[in-house]
């Protein structure tokens, strides 16, 4: 669906380790991510290290996510979600990552910017 909206996938990866290889050799503007990834490393883990590369990560779960991700991640699209939301959804984050005013649709929700 993302490549449909217009925007370059550059990998769909299931694993942490997966994600930080392709993070060390690969520009990338935005992750999308699972909170649920396999192996022992979670989402917030990926939300974590991709924080500390200056790279945004929108979780896309159905999973309760810890209060810490709102520290790590730009926000989060509840599963399930149709096309139509996630084209929202991904304007809305373009917006709030430009500083703009965003209005997410419903089941996304936008997390504040933590500067610290």
């Amino acid at each position: 669906m993302i490549g449909d909206l217009g925007y370059e996938v550059v990998a769909t990866l299931d694993s942490f380790e997966d994600a930080i290889k392709l993070l060390k050799r690969e520009p990338i503007d935005l992750i999308l991510s699972d909170y649920r990834l396999t192996g022992e490393r979670t989402g917030l883990d990926l939300a974590r290290a991709a924080k500390s590369r200056g790279v945004p990560i929108v979780f896309s779960t159905g999973h309760q996510l810890p209060p810490e991700s709102v520290k790590l991640a730009v926000g989060c699209i509840t599963k399930p979600y149709s096309e139509r939301t996630l084209k929202l959804a991904l304007a809305a984050v373009d917006k709030h990552l430009a500083g703009q005013r965003a209005k997410p649709p419903k089941g996304v929700e936008l997390y504040v910017a933590d500067e610290g």
